[in-house]
């Protein structure tokens, strides 16, 4: 019975999970358009619906309606699955973020825990996971047929790889810190006010992980595997669709994870601001703060300009691995002489 009940817990959190981040990504493109609206001195959405709150139901039907093109000259295997593969991978993510502590339920005893899984090498699993919805671009790309998407796709290997390095690098600092890799022990390493929080042990790790999961997400000044300008959209140029739609919303994904990553390794994951307000659920902890990185991602987007592509190369082997190597071996040092 137990293990019944185990199962219809997984279950129905799983459900909850998924719904919850469909409606939540839905409107993180209204949010995005209509920021871009006003950096821009424009409106955004505005048509359908109060203050275009209609706006992502419209362009879902839309997308279902559109034709799905295929190019001719496309492998055409590839190019379907790899949408599929990115989408999933950016899905996955979401399975061992922890987005509060727990709970009982009402008039029982049943205690649920807010994340699906709770494994102890859950940042491990998160930075595998997150590497394998990168071959769903690479493959998107080169199974095209196309140049543009051919490059779009050899950019983003390039830049995955020169990337990631400095990424893993300068999350180990807060690893030494926990001494623990999982996700749940990182937080509670973190309770007891904002003072604790990894942000300002870990200052360096905090800036390089953001530049490097803006990198990882993409976006400006990290958009060359998409670049308009260049490329007319890069390795998604012959999507459309469905397809289309899935790769976009894929980035979408890919951006809340790693705010929520960021949350959790250096800003307290569901911990709250300080101990006297631990009456306000964990759960809107976590929720304000990821609201807080996810804006401040959008926010760059439309604020800086796109940098050359041997200006991303040189920025990330020559600049961000360094201060990474640097920063890990201050805090060994440190650790060190305190132990």
């Amino acid at each position: 019975m137990q293990l019944l009940y185990l199962l219809i817990e997984i279950i129905v959190k799983c459900v909850v999970v998924f719904a919850c981040l469909w409606i939540v990504i839905a409107y993180e493109t209204w949010f995005m358009r209509k920021m871009a609206g006003r950096i821009q001195l424009r409106y955004g959405p505005n048509r359908c619906g109060p203050y275009g709150l209609l706006q992502p139901f419209a362009d879902l039907f839309k997308a279902l309606f559109k034709e799905d093109l295929i190019p001719g000259r496309s492998d055409k295997a590839v190019f379907t699955i790899a949408p599929m593969i990115t989408i999933t991978a950016s899905l996955s993510l979401f399975a061992v973020i922890p987005f509060g502590n727990q709970f009982t339920i009402p008039w029982t005893d049943y205690v649920v825990k807010l994340r699906i899984a709770d494994i102890d090498v859950g940042l491990l699993y998160i930075f595998g996971i997150a590497s394998l919805g990168e071959y769903g671009i690479v493959l998107g790309g080169w199974s095209s047929g196309d140049k543009y998407g051919l490059m779009g796709s050899l950019r983003a290997a390039a830049q995955m790889i020169s990337y990631e390095t400095a990424l893993g690098i300068s999350i180990v600092g807060v690893l030494i810190l926990s001494q623990s890799l999982r996700l749940t022990e990182i937080i509670n390493h973190q309770a007891g006010g904002f003072w604790n929080w990894n942000i300002w042990y870990q200052p360096v790790g905090f800036v390089l992980y953001i530049i490097c999961g803006l990198a990882e997400m993409n976006k400006v000044p990290f958009d060359m595997p998409e670049a308009e300008a260049e490329l007319a959209c890069g390795f998604n140029i012959e999507y459309s669709s469905m397809k289309f739609a899935l790769l976009y919303l894929s980035e979408f994904f890919h951006m809340t994870a790693v705010g929520a990553v960021a949350v959790t390794l250096f800003l307290g994951g569901w911990q709250p601001l300080i101990p006297c307000l631990d009456f306000i659920p964990g759960v809107i902890w976590f929720c304000i703060k990821l609201f807080i990185v996810i804006f401040f991602f959008m926010w760059e987007q439309w604020t800086y300009p796109r940098l050359r592509y041997d200006q991303i190369m040189k920025f990330g082997w020559k600049i961000l691995l360094p201060l990474a190597l640097i920063n890990l071996l201050i805090t060994g040092l440190i650790i060190s002489l305190k132990g």
